[in-house]
Parts: C-alpha cells; structure tokens; sequence
C-alpha cells in the first residue's frame, strides 16, 4: 500500500508566470527532483513528484513513435528441405 503523507493545509499566493498560473510551493510540501505531474480531480489540483524508473519500460517511454511508414515486403514462405 503506498505511503500518504498528510499536512496539515496552507494557504498561498497564485501568481503569473507569462501565459501560466503559478504558485510558489512552500519548503514543508517540496517535492524532489525536477520535473512533477499535475492532475485534476473535481476542483483539487494534484501535483506529485515523477518517479524516475531505469527499467525498460520507462526508456521506452521516453522514445518518440515513428511516423515513417515500414514498405511491404514480399517474404515468401520457405521450402521444406531434407537435411537428413
């Protein structure tokens, strides 16, 4: 079962950032590393630190699809030989 944390809530000031709404995160609710996935559910926002995974799986997410198409190509079935 995964470990919640629970704090007790605080309130802070949203700003802009540009084009973006930001907020300052306070040091008592930091999230590690650099980068966090946001989500919304009803009208909370969630913000959780992105988990760096080295498996497989977690490089091949990071790989860009290909958008070339593969050429058809005629592959006809093998002939049986006698190898004995």
């Amino acid at each position: 079962m995964a470990e919640q944390h629970q704090s007790l809530a605080k309130e802070v000031r949203l700003f802009r950032n540009n084009r973006s709404q930001a907020v300052r995160i306070p040091v008592e609710f930091e999230l590690p590393g650099d980068r966090a996935l946001i989500s919304r559910e009803g009208d909370r926002i969630i913000i959780e630190p992105v988990r760096q995974s080295t498996g497989l799986l977690a490089l091949l997410a990071t790989w860009e699809p290909l958008d070339d198409e593969f050429p058809a190509i005629e592959d006809m079935p093998v002939e049986p030989e006698d190898i004995f």
